[in-house]
């Protein structure tokens, strides 16, 4: 007998983005859903701001923290490169927001039953899978659904050839004088030390004339301690951006793999990965939430309508293989990062660059993208790849 016929392992960004998409069906083959969470305690994310770019009004447009229509790059040298990206708006969500919103979806339709239990095991059984947990007070629990999507972070990454991490710490904070300019954000700052292989960049995402979220976010292969990010923070806002007296009202720190690992989006006939855990990563940006709206949607229509259910890659081959050379040359300091990324913002139009970051442009629009990289060392690495082994690496 089954407890649902859909459970969904997880209460991130993928798993509260597919709830809510099944919600939100009209359809009378609207499935019933079982959404597990765990309970307050280290399993659960840390509460996180996510942006991406669409074009037009979106369904959380009623809970975005800020919407920008401008984004700005500053090179190594100090150059400022300014731009419009319309018809796209960039946007900036706080899980907290997003969380709260869709809980309220889930009440309204009444067809999502929240669950809090910390996942143990999920297996395939004859006809549909098995969930193992235990409940906040230890008890043993068992469900069965005929799907099961599970947005877990892995324990361990897929083996790849390149592996870096995108890590980053921010602080939101509240300038004693109007300092930003709240129409625009400041996309990469380049105006920081670059690390040997990799790059670093700063980000600036103005809420208000002294409000906003300032990151110092590195490629490369480790992870900093909190006293050196909170040092190259400190460096970023009083000697690059001179913001003047501030103060930190909270904080926010993230490790993001850019891989080009193959990640599997079926564990069992009836279980499969979604949101990161499924590939959703964009590797050579690290942006995941527009990607996760893609395959929720797609994975909800094929519930709705009794198609098999399996979530459609998140990215496509072509631009996960153009990735994979990217990834190689940073990696392998071929190219420098900071005057490969400055050069594209500058000769490549906004809104194009966007939706080749969004691996939504066609094989010419990347060509014209892919010539003003540097070419032979791109190309140097291209051929590399197929004798590359693909070696393990632990999760951050």
């Amino acid at each position: 007998m089954r407890d649902a016929d859909v459970a969904i392992v997880g209460a991130g960004a993928a798993g509260l983005s597919l709830a809510y998409r099944i919600a939100r069906t009209a359809s009378a083959r609207r499935p019933s859903v079982i959404l597990l969470e765990p309970p307050p305690g280290p399993l659960r994310p840390p509460s996180r701001t996510w942006c991406f770019w669409e074009p037009g009004p979106g369904p959380f447009d009623a809970v975005l923290t800020a919407v920008w229509q401008r984004l700005r790059l500053h090179t190594p040298e100090g150059r400022a490169v300014e731009t419009g990206i319309a018809p796209l708006r960039y946007k900036m969500i706080r899980s907290d927001d997003f969380e709260a919103f869709v809980a309220r979806e889930l009440t309204h339709s009444g067809r999502v039953r929240r669950l809090e239990a910390t996942v143990e095991t999920v297996d395939g059984i004859a006809g549909g899978a098995e969930i193992r947990a235990r409940a906040p007070d230890g008890r043993p629990l068992t469900l069965r659904a005929r799907w099961v999507f599970d947005s877990r972070p892995l324990g361990s990454l897929p083996a790849a050839r390149t592996t870096l991490l995108q890590h980053f710490h921010g602080w939101f904070v509240r300038a004693a004088r109007p300092v930003f300019t709240p129409d625009r954000v400041d996309l990469m700052d380049f105006r920081v030390p670059q690390p040997r292989h990799g790059l670093a960049f700063g980000y600036v995402l103005p809420t208000g004339p002294r409000e906003a979220l300032v990151e110092y976010t590195e490629f490369s292969g480790e992870v900093l301690s909190r006293p050196d990010y909170e040092a190259a923070l400190h460096r970023y806002t009083h000697r690059v951006l001179e913001l003047g007296p501030f103060e930190v009202t909270s904080t926010e720190t993230g490790v993001i793999p850019m891989t080009d690992a193959p990640f599997a989006r079926r564990t069992a006939p009836s279980v499969f990965r979604i949101g990161a855990a499924g590939g959703a990563t964009r590797p050579s940006t690290g942006y995941t939430f527009a990607a996760v709206q893609r395959q929720t949607r797609a994975v909800a229509a094929a519930l709705v309508s009794g198609r098999h259910p399996l979530p459609p890659p998140a990215h496509s081959a072509r631009s996960r293989a153009m990735d994979a050379v990217l990834l190689r040359a940073l990696d392998s300091g071929r190219i420098d990062g900071a005057e490969v990324f400055s050069r594209l913002f500058t000769e490549v139009p906004a809104e194009r660059l966007l939706r080749f970051l969004d691996g939504r442009t066609r094989l010419l629009e990347d060509l014209s993208v892919g010539v003003r990289t540097p070419v032979l060392p791109m190309l140097r690495s291209a051929l590399e790849l197929p004798r590359l082994p693909r070696r393990p690496f632990p999760a951050p």
